[in-house]
């Protein structure tokens, strides 16, 4: 039986990789996109009259507002998995993260889009079912799996079952992530053509161990495994040319006190971590120096979310 009450679903950014978690590591940051799923109740059948999204907020006039919508998509990807159609449907999105720049606006569509479509079901899917499929939609686990759960979380792939397995991973209040949004996009698959088809046994094992320095830094907030745990060797030296200014925001970023700055995701954005004293001076550093080579840029101080999406009924 469909639920008819509308729904109210607020989803975080996050940012993956990390420095060396590629595809595995990503967290949930302070800032959201909101999506309303309102059943409509009609008689019509035509198209028109079973979906309508309208979408406002930053860069609204990018995304379809037909089938073709990554939120339909996911919505009606419930119903597929379930053997059902798609009831008809009003969908609102109002978006504040920027798409295309590293901060997986992608994820919280999907997220959005199957946590409603589910609840409007009366939630025939746990959330371990719902994480399987959002997975499966992404095509990687890193932006989504924090979407959905909050924090930051560490996923990997049972060879044995073929399912998804994600561990939680502590991360201290006093480790404060910074983002610098420039004003250009960067496509996934242009970052990812990017990347060589295999890496060397060295740039592996660097990346292990760089992983394992991340995991205990963001515990324990130790300035010293950090300033050593964000090198990588396997996604982001490929990546720098595709950024603009990316050394001389690294260099402003470090001289302010930052442990260290990488590409969030994909990118264009770029995200530094810091204790709580040294984050303002860290966003207007790099600001500034982007600036100076003619760059338009946003930087925020934000904090982990520690809840991800979140659902109310209205």
């Amino acid at each position: 039986m469909l639920n008819t009450q509308a729904l109210d679903i607020q989803v975080p950014a996050t940012t993956a990789n990390i420095g060396p978690g590629f595809d595995c590591l990503g967290a949930a940051l302070s800032l959201y996109n909101r999506f309303q799923f309102t059943p409509l109740v009609s008689s019509a059948s035509s198209e028109s009259s079973q979906l309508i999204i309208q979408v406002t907020g930053y860069g609204a006039e990018q995304l379809p507002t037909n089938a073709q919508n990554l939120v339909y998509r996911a919505f009606a990807a419930i119903y597929q998995h379930l053997g059902q159609t798609p009831p008809a449907i009003k969908i609102d999105i109002s978006l504040d993260i920027p798409q295309a720049r590293g901060l997986g606006s992608s994820a919280t569509a999907i997220v959005a889009g199957l946590i409603g479509g589910n609840e409007l079901a009366n939630r025939p899917l746990d959330s371990s079912e719902l994480l399987q499929l959002a997975i499966d939609l992404e095509g990687h686990p890193d932006n989504v799996v924090p979407a959905m759960l909050g924090g930051c979380c560490l996923a990997t792939q049972d060879l044995t079952s073929d399912k998804w397995q994600i561990c939680a991973i502590d991360w201290s209040p006093e480790v404060v992530p910074i983002v610098a949004i420039p004003d250009f996009e960067l496509k996934t698959d242009l970052a990812r053509n990017a990347l060589p088809a295999t890496c060397g046994y060295d740039d592996a094992i660097f990346n292990m161990s760089h992983l394992g320095f991340l995991i205990k830094g963001l515990e324990q907030a130790n300035a010293n495994l950090l300033k050593t745990a964000l090198d990588d060797r396997m996604h982001q030296p490929y990546r720098l040319k595709l950024i603009p200014g990316f050394v001389e925001a690294y260099q402003s970023a470090l001289e302010a006190g930052a442990y260290g700055l990488v590409i969030s995701g994909a990118g264009p954005t770029l995200l530094a971590l810091s204790g709580p004293e040294s984050a303002d001076a860290i966003a207007h550093a790099i600001r500034n120096q982007w600036q100076t080579s003619n760059l338009s840029v946003e930087t925020r101080v934000l904090s982990l979310d520690r809840k991800g999406a979140t659902v109310q009924c209205t």
